[in-house]
């Protein structure tokens, strides 16, 4: 790899709590430790498309460490290898605009790039370090569906918000003797809806890797009546589904690489189990975007912070094509193409995500303590 004097950071996909903290990591590690110049695109790889970007120095991270969200602001909908463009007609096509990109960053001697994502965004680290550009990838996710790493920043300040969401909405619950269908983001994955709703006292988890059964989440809370505990908290994940069913698809979003939305599956649950339920009123809420953002937790500070400091090191080291992750307590770095897969260059990524084991730890212990799958 050539000497890299000046480094730019994208953060793509959607935002997270812990970001700024990666960015805080990269950028006072790379200049005060190695003397480097730091760029941010701006709005992910948006603005390496038409580079808009800011300078990133000590003082443009100053005291940015808890602060949700990013400073270099986010996209889902630009892939540069598979770039839509609007018709006159309404429709779209796609091109691959990424040499723009390149040249821009050549204009203005942009030697590699630290790229803060998910699947979709690293897919595009992946390919741009197939074009020969020193590319190092750090993990995010609300999700934590990541493979090869234990833990994405991002994921614990999540859980945080579900929890005090359950918490309150308990008391209401409890006082009109309701149940309660709260929906909770993950898109295919349940590690959201699991870990959030084991600490926020669920009597019901719906996840996508368990396919319900409404009739048994009835015997759950027909068994709390017969308690003399006349309310329940049912946590359905965004792709939970029934057996025999599909998930329930919100919308699609045609000029996004990730165009299929998921979500409104808890409005679904509430109503069917309002008809097969006489003796209680049935509620719903959806935490939606409540569940993104706000202070970061300590844990996705420190965590966004060694993964900063980790991408540098591994960058100057000659790391390209690599991720960052966390294996137990330690950062180490995988190969992109294990995370994301080896697919076609503008594909979107087909590395698979990490799933809840059904027959593992966490659900064996939900279910010891009487928590409902619906299975």
């Amino acid at each position: 790899m050539k000497s890299i004097k000046k480094i730019g950071v994208i953060t793509g996909g959607g935002d997270c709590s812990g970001l700024n903290a990666v960015i805080n990591g990269i950028t006072k590690t790379a200049i005060t430790k190695y003397g480097l110049e730091v760029i941010g695109y701006k709005r992910g790889y948006s603005g390496l498309y038409t580079n808009d970007y800011q300078v990133l120095d000590l003082n443009a991270v100053s005291g940015i460490m808890h602060e949700g969200g990013t400073i270099l602001k986010s996209s889902n909908k630009d892939n540069l290898f598979n770039y839509p463009k609007r018709q006159e007609d309404g429709s779209f096509v796609h091109e691959d605009v990424s040499d723009v990109a390149v040249e821009n960053m050549r204009a203005l001697g942009v030697d590699a790039l630290i790229v803060i994502g998910g699947d979709g965004t690293l897919t595009s680290a992946r390919d741009f370090h197939r074009k020969g550009i020193p590319v190092v990838g750090v993990p995010k996710t609300i999700d934590n569906d990541l493979p090869a790493t234990d833990l994405t920043f991002g994921y614990n300040t999540s859980l945080e918000n579900i929890v005090d969401a359950l918490d309150k909405i308990h008391t209401t619950a409890y006082s009109h003797d309701r149940i309660i269908v709260v929906e909770v983001m993950g898109r295919h994955t349940g590690w959201l809806a699991l870990e959030g709703g084991l600490a926020g006292s669920a009597d019901v988890i719906l996840i996508p890797e368990i396919p319900y059964d409404l009739t048994k989440v009835v015997d759950k809370i027909r068994e709390r009546d017969a308690q003399g505990k006349n309310f329940a908290i049912v946590v359905v994940s965004e792709g939970a589904k029934p057996k025999d069913g599909a998930v329930h698809v919100r919308e699609i979003i045609q000029d996004s690489a990730d165009a299929v939305r998921l979500g409104g599956v808890g409005d679904v649950v509430r109503q069917q189990l309002q008809a097969m339920i006489d003796n209680h009123e049935v509620r719903y809420t959806n935490l939606s975007y409540l569940q993104r953002g706000g202070i970061a937790s300590q844990l996705d500070r420190a965590l966004g912070l060694r993964y900063g400091v980790e991408a540098v090191e591994l960058l100057l080291a000659g790391g390209s094509g690599q991720m960052v992750r966390c294996q137990g307590r330690d950062i180490t770095s995988v190969n992109l193409e294990e995370v994301v897969g080896a697919g076609e260059t503008g594909e979107t990524s087909k590395g698979g995500a990490k799933y809840v084991d059904p027959q593992g730890q966490m659900v064996a212990a939900a279910k010891a303590v009487g928590i409902s799958f619906g299975d």
